[in-house]
């Protein structure tokens, strides 16, 4: 992070350096993009830590049963569509849901559909990339979850 903020400034210093007016009007833009984006986040991490908070992690690994069956398949589908977990804690949460008893294809679809598909933030997904890119792609990381689960239900 450290050597992230600090090549940032050192470009920001080395634009401003060169052209003043337009490293002023980028830093405006872009403090434009981001309060415009700003309110849809906050929303969504509220409904998430609202979500995370009502349902604890023991009826989350009841809700995703024992063996590859295909409710526990669709159920961790949808569970991953609609959190939002950074993969640093994602990753420990399937080793937990593991010990627990869920198979590894149902965690490999959770873990899946939640880096994949996004129903939280399919709202400012459309107004970026439009209405039908958004539900295609987000369709299509569905679908493949389910398939790369159920592959790895059969391997493994």
């Amino acid at each position: 992070m450290k050597l992230l903020l600090g090549l940032t400034f050192l470009f920001l210093t080395v634009s401003f350096i060169l052209d003043k007016r337009k490293t002023g009007e980028g830093i405006n833009r872009g403090m434009k993009m981001f309060f415009g984006i700003f309110p849809a986040v906050l929303n969504v991490l509220l409904f998430v830590s609202i979500f995370f908070t009502l349902v604890p992690q023991e009826r989350i690994s009841l809700w995703l049963g024992q063996g590859n069956n295909t409710l526990a398949f669709f159920a961790a589908a949808l569970m991953g569509s609609v959190a939002m977990i950074p993969g640093f804690i994602a990753y420990p949460l399937g080793a937990i849901l593991v010990k627990k008893g869920v198979s590894y294809g149902v965690v490999a679809v959770f873990i899946t559909t939640l880096m994949m598909v996004g129903v939280l933030t399919l709202p400012v997904e459309m107004r970026y990339f439009g209405k039908r890119v958004s539900l295609l792609r987000n369709g299509l990381s569905f679908l493949g979850a389910l398939l790369i689960g159920f592959i790895i239900g059969l391997v493994l």
